[in-house]
């Protein structure tokens, strides 16, 4: 396959937007080749912990040079112009993209959020993008039904790549490597030279033993990635209405000693045998809006790594005061959200834990949240942690009728009009 492919004709369109980033095909180790998670689940290693979670590393918010490069800056001396990224390296462009494809809601999201909705072509996994939110937007409207996924029935071939035609590539080459066993270093470099590059970095979490170059932030990645589109003018909007949206909980949030103790399980656990994955708050870009809102933990000092796997028994022990279940915006419908809490509110022990008692359980956001998917997951946690500071969360499928407390949603959909 991949001598027929080396054989095609490149596009016109690819004469004008070029591959600069040698650091990629080169940078693509051996820690990375061979499947780790299980492609039969776009988000297998988020659903199931055991698929590859290593302990966090470094804070999400933690900043620094990029060591091949130096720094991310956008360079447009001479024609055309060029951004910079691990693992990629420097990536030339002479024309902004037309056209793209992503993995799932992180740089999807980013790419949503420039205005560039119109030119995304595949999702890994279009049906777990969380429309809610778009939804929620006045005046913008986001359709998934023409998006191509390109996992389709969990098996991945780079032909998809070519189908597509994308001028780039908004995911880490390396994590191909993770999710896919026939994915290599030279697979990448051959789309990168006969298709379009590849753009991004895996900054869902931090600590994977495959990940041994730079980390960004949430705003470090989306900054760059605007930069190739040419829209840094909504990433500076965007930069704003998050800066402010920090700062209003800053202000309002109580006191720690106020504060809730919060148990963080995974929506996908087997709550009729009562075996769950529970997670400490981490570093990196999934658990964000956690960090961002001081939460407390519940299972921080109980859990060694980045992840437990508990029955009824354990959780009791722990006892937290709230339990949000991670993926449930992205993964259940409200219905099947519930069918599960009533096998824990049946469950001898599991009645027993005061969250239950009090009705303090709740749907979680997804791991993979671009700029817009964080600002309205910070908002749910916000509501759902701290009722009396916030307003009460009456649900994702309200979010439309509900008063903004943390963030203009107004100027949201502005900025990706290009109104703002």
């Amino acid at each position: 396959m991949a001598n027929e492919a080396n054989e095609r004709a490149t596009p016109t369109r690819r004469e004008t937007i070029k591959y600069g980033g040698v650091v990629a095909v080169g940078g693509l180790g051996a820690g990375c080749l061979g499947g780790g998670a299980d492609a039969d689940d776009p988000a297998a290693d988020a659903d199931d912990p055991a698929a590859g979670e290593e302990a966090a590393g470094a804070d999400e918010e933690t900043t620094g040079t990029d060591a091949e490069t130096g720094d991310d800056s956008t360079d447009r001396a001479g024609s055309g112009y060029s951004v910079s990224m691990e693992p990629m390296g420097t990536v030339a462009f002479e024309e902004p993209p037309d056209t793209w494809l992503a993995f799932l809601s992180t740089y999807g999201d980013m790419g949503i959020a420039l205005g560039k909705a119109d030119g995304l072509r595949g999702l890994w996994d279009p049906e777990t993008m969380p429309t809610a939110f778009y939804d929620a937007l006045p005046g913008v409207d986001v359709s998934f039904d023409d998006v191509t996924p390109i996992a389709n029935g969990g098996e991945f071939d780079k032909e998809i790549f070519y189908e597509l035609d994308c001028d780039v590539h908004l995911l880490d080459p390396n994590w191909l490597g993770v999710l896919a066993d026939d994915w290599s270093g030279d697979d990448a470099a051959e789309i990168a030279a006969g298709v379009g590059p590849f753009l991004g970095n895996y900054i869902r979490r931090r600590g994977d033993d495959w990940h041994d170059y730079r980390y960004y932030t949430l705003y470090e990645a989306f900054e760059i990635v605007a930069a190739a589109f040419d829209e840094t003018e909504r990433y500076e909007a965007f930069a704003a209405i998050h800066d402010e949206m920090l700062a209003t909980i800053e202000e309002t949030l109580p006191p720690t000693a106020d504060r809730p103790t919060v148990g963080l399980l995974s929506v996908n656990s087997d709550f009729e045998a009562g075996s769950f994955f529970a997670y400490p708050v981490q570093a990196g870009n999934n658990h964000k809006q956690y960090r961002d809102l001081g939460m407390r933990g519940a299972f921080d000092d109980h859990i060694e790594g980045s992840y437990a796997e508990w029955d009824y028994e354990q959780l009791l022990e722990v006892d937290p005061d709230a339990i949000v279940f991670q993926y449930g915006f992205t993964h259940v419908s409200a219905e099947a959200f519930e069918a599960r809490l009533d096998a824990m509110r049946d469950d001898p022990i599991g009645s027993q834990l005061q969250a239950v008692q009090t009705d303090r359980l709740y749907r979680g956001g997804g791991s993979y949240q671009g700029p817009i998917v964080n600002l309205f997951q910070t908002e749910a946690a916000a509501r759902q942690f701290y009722p009396d500071a916030f307003g009460e969360w009456n649900g994702i499928e309200t979010l439309r009728e509900d008063d903004l407390t943390v963030f203009d949603r107004t100027r949201v959909a502005d900025s990706i009009n290009g109104d703002g």
